[in-house]
């Protein structure tokens, strides 16, 4: 089945939060969004002796939670009133129909994956569908989610995938679907981007003379800490660059290069346009 994620909660009405989930959670596998889903709603609040993990292979970390109660790999189904989905697109296929068990008319069906669109979750596992779209920031605490309800998600049921949702960071929401295949490209691609640009500050500091151990460490302390300034401040991110750059200093004969007309703008605005291109792709 691949990597796949089928999570089982109760009704929650339109304020909820994981305190107000009284039913059984089930999650079917546990790869490395789905555990960090896991983590957050057990962190969170949610009740271990609530949850059922479906994992052929567990994680030794997967593995540990059994010893707060979380059920690993139990006998039996149970039918879901929320189903959360997070296998691969490519294979969503062929593991689709061996979620119907976990869905009757009522299920809301919450799902994950690039590129797959609220028509095709509906064809397959049921009609009340959220999209959503996390990033892998989410195993820290620190992702961000943008999600897209179908016509016919209740309230009650919007609020349980925001609940859910909300225990890796934060989360937006949009009414146009077609907006997803650009968040994908942004926010679902983006720590890639900048992980790249930590891994080309050092390689250019390397080039510069600097030790190559010293380069890495300087790329990623400046990263994480110009993230973390960023993240803190309610300044937008243009302002907090002009505070950092002088006229005529070392900076701004930097960002003369990295802003040219063949500079980081239109390589970004190339690769975002890919990266969409690329989610549409996986849809069809």
């Amino acid at each position: 089945m691949g990597i796949i994620a089928v999570i089982v909660v109760a009704t929650l009405n339109s304020s909820s939060s994981l305190q107000d989930i009284a039913g059984t959670t089930v999650l079917a596998g546990a790869g490395k969004m789905g555990g960090a889903m896991l983590t957050g709603w057990l962190a969170r609040g949610l009740d271990p002796q609530r949850v059922i993990v479906v994992e052929p292979s567990p994680s030794p970390e997967i593995s540990a939670l059994a010893a707060q109660g979380v059920r690993l790999n139990p006998q039996g189904t149970a039918t879901a009133d929320t189903l959360v989905i997070a296998v691969k697109p490519q294979t969503f296929r062929e593991a689709g129909p061996r979620l119907k068990p976990f869905v009757d008319p009522t299920t809301l069906v919450v799902s994950i994956m690039a590129g797959t669109t609220i028509a095709s979750l509906q064809a397959v596992c049921g009609a009340k569908v959220v999209r959503a779209m996390p990033n892998t920031p989410a195993a820290i605490g620190r992702g961000v989610t943008v999600a897209v309800a179908a016509e016919n998600v209740s309230a009650a049921q919007r609020a349980a995938a925001d609940a859910l949702l909300k225990a890796t960071g934060a989360v937006e929401w949009i009414d146009d679907e077609a907006l997803m295949d650009a968040v994908t490209a942004v926010s679902g691609s983006g720590p890639a981007y900048v992980f790249l640009l930590a891994e080309e500050l050092a390689r250019a500091g390397v080039a510069a003379g600097l030790p190559e151990a010293l380069a890495a460490r300087l790329a990623r302390e400046t990263v994480a800490g110009a993230g973390e300034l960023l993240h803190r401040s309610e300044l937008p991110a243009a302002t907090l660059r002009q505070n950092v750059t002088s006229p005529g200093g070392t900076t701004a004969a930097a960002l003369d290069v990295l802003m040219g007309h063949e500079g980081l703008q239109r390589l970004m605005i190339r690769a975002v346009a890919a990266a969409t291109a690329r989610s549409k792709d996986l849809a069809k």
